[in-house]
């Protein structure tokens, strides 16, 4: 039987409660991004970290370390200054799958001139973010495309497109990171409210959706993304992502699976064991 709004908040709360804490935060590719203080250096970051965020999780935080190794303390001081030439020295070698160290020179140079046309990243989303939007879907679509104007006319594994409506899982999740603060997510982005935020959406979360009658659909992309969010927005409707961290933990932890979605009875239990190697969807 499917549950009522009421039991499933009371079940996502205990899951918050338990999961959503610094201590569950490794390894997951967020974990970087609070060794930043400055927003100018976060918001790099956390677009590099997150748009590596597909595979297995160890390689993802080999790949995303090897990055963060070369770029040094200030990774906005870093591109400030930084040429074709200086990043093909400081990235020779780096392979993540099938990214290549031609795309990342790439999106670190599309990085490097949004920067300097207006500003900083969250600068270039506010010019195309409408607070009567009812999510971030058109401003993502548009600060993606300013991004990739700078990075020729090449496809590239690093930032997929909005505009062809998949989910865009990494983009989703970056902008989570970004805009979302709490004990998991550092925040930093301004003038953009967690209402509008979309669920990023993986085999795990689109998984739960189904298990939770929350979605029907099979094609895990934007549509569906839009449902599962749209019945998280009814629960808690300043901040339908909110529960996004501590429901993924499920598809990660030894020491949870997604049966506990289906017992009657709350989580009520403390974890014990480490996590296992899994995959980003």
């Amino acid at each position: 039987m499917e549950r009522s709004l009421a039991e499933k908040q009371q079940l996502f709360e205990e899951l918050y409660a338990t999961y959503n804490r610094p201590e569950f935060i490794h390894p997951d590719p967020l974990e970087f991004l609070h060794s930043y203080q400055e927003p100018s250096d976060r918001e790099i970051v956390g677009l590099i970290a997150s748009s590596l965020a597909y595979g297995r999780v160890a390689q993802i935080i080999s790949s995303v370390s090897f990055i963060l190794n070369k770029v040094g303390p200030s990774p906005r001081e870093f591109l400030e200054s930084a040429s074709r030439r200086t990043l093909s020295r400081s990235f020779t070698g780096f392979k993540h799958r099938f990214t290549t160290t031609e795309e990342l020179i790439d999106f670190m140079l599309g990085i490097q001139q949004v920067i300097r046309t207006d500003g900083s990243l969250h600068r270039c989303f506010l010019k195309w973010h409408d607070p009567d939007d009812p999510d971030t879907v058109q401003a993502l679509q548009s600060f993606v495309g300013a991004i990739r104007s700078y990075m020729g006319s090449r496809n590239n594994s690093l930032l997929p497109c909005p505009a062809k409506k998949s989910a865009c899982k990494r983009l989703h999740l970056f902008l989570r990171w970004m805009i979302r603060k709490d004990e998991v997510d550092p925040g930093g982005w301004r003038n953009v409210s967690p209402s509008k935020l979309i669920i990023p959406l993986d085999t795990h979360m689109h998984r739960i959706g189904l298990l939770l009658g929350m979605t029907q659909r099979k094609q895990s992309d934007l549509k569906t993304a839009l449902e599962i969010t749209r019945e998280f927005r009814k629960i808690v409707p300043d901040d339908p992502v909110k529960y996004d961290f501590a429901l993924t933990r499920l598809g990660i932890r030894d020491d949870a699976d997604l049966s506990v979605l289906m017992e009657p009875r709350g989580h009520n239990y403390k974890p014990k064991n480490p996590t296992r190697g899994v995959c980003y969807g």
